[in-house]
């Protein structure tokens, strides 16, 4: 469960404060105040603020975990599951044994197992969730080696002066490849097809 304390002029300003650092909404937290503050005398002299402190429910974590965990076993790997959150991005960080079947031939187990995650976690949320499944920092080693592939692939484009198409990703794996690029005087980059078959395009 993720808490934060805060203090505001009144307890609504209060809560207000810690809802904007949490960037969540009311519906989603349970508020408890620890002081109601004190206006002071002519609303200037010995005030005091009021002080709450919020905490965000964790239970569409919860039950994102159990589904994990139930799928996995499934597919017959023990895994021990990490998870973290950073504002509004959920990574569950999956270690164990056999993790290479998790993973799938570049990555499309861990990415259909990270659709699934992020399924479960927004369906009953007011607050929409950024998810992220890992395994044993596979996502960092993908992303060096797209970032790899997308420069070499680049100066195919620019010494064959032809488009370079590369093969279908998700919009996450596309995104690091324009990213890498952006900043190339000799090529710009684009998205070109339909989900699932999307890829990038690169262009002298």
């Amino acid at each position: 469960m993720r808490q934060i304390t805060a203090s505001g002029q009144t307890v609504e300003d209060a809560v207000q404060s810690a809802l904007k650092q949490l960037n969540t909404s009311e519906d989603q937290v349970t508020v408890k105040i620890i002081d109601e503050g004190k206006k002071g005398f002519l609303g200037l002299f010995g005030s005091q603020p009021a002080i709450v402190k919020v905490s965000l429910s964790d239970n569409q974590l919860q039950i994102a975990e159990k589904y994990l965990a139930n799928v996995t076993s499934q597919l017959g790997v023990d895994v021990e599951i990490k998870t973290t959150t950073k504002q509004n991005e959920v990574t569950f960080e999956l270690t164990g044994e056999k993790i290479a079947i998790l993973i799938g031939k570049r990555g499309q187990t861990l990415n259909a197992l990270q659709y699934l995650l992020h399924l479960v976690i927004n369906r009953k949320s007011n607050q929409y969730y950024t998810v992220v499944v890992d395994a044993e920092g596979y996502r960092a080693r993908r992303k060096e080696t797209l970032e790899n592939l997308a420069n070499r692939l680049a100066g195919k484009a620019v010494s064959t002066k032809r488009e370079v198409s590369l093969e279908p990703m998700p919009s996450f794996e596309r995104k690091i490849i324009h990213s890498v690029l952006q900043n190339h005087r000799e090529i710009s980059t684009y998205s070109h097809g339909v989900e699932p078959n999307r890829r990038v395009v690169i262009k002298p």
